[in-house]
């Protein structure tokens, strides 16, 4: 299986306040030592906002990797430290599973999907 690139992996679309994360099944292939760029995609829609909302629509993915983990962390990271709010949604069973085994499913919010995630943040 070939790697992917980072930009091949995510589509970033902007709500208002809101910004929308979906992943591609090119995440599950994403090449290691890339996560600084993942993240840095995913990091620039929101530097400038004052507490962002984002929501990582998961439901093309079946499952990732440590790489997609560790941006996930960093991104809530930056979210926390400006007092926005960050969830997932349409998460299959394996990447749930991850989620799990690694407590990761009590820090985030999780939806069945973007819809419910996108009304849930907005509503706060």
């Amino acid at each position: 299986m070939s790697k992917s690139e980072p930009q091949d992996a995510f589509t970033i679309e902007r709500r208002g306040d809101l910004t929308v994360v979906s992943a591609t099944p090119a995440l599950e292939s994403i090449a290691m030592g890339l996560e600084e760029q993942a993240a840095e995609l995913i990091f620039d829609p929101i530097r400038h906002d004052a507490e962002p909302l984002i929501v990582f629509d998961l439901s093309q993915v079946d499952y990732f990797g440590s790489v997609f983990l560790g941006v996930l962390l960093r991104c809530w990271k930056m979210v926390q430290a400006k007092g926005g709010t960050m969830a997932l949604a349409g998460v299959s069973a394996r990447a749930r599973e991850l989620l799990h085994l690694t407590s990761l499913d009590f820090v985030w919010p999780i939806y069945a999907d973007r819809r419910e995630a996108v009304e849930a943040l907005l509503s706060d």
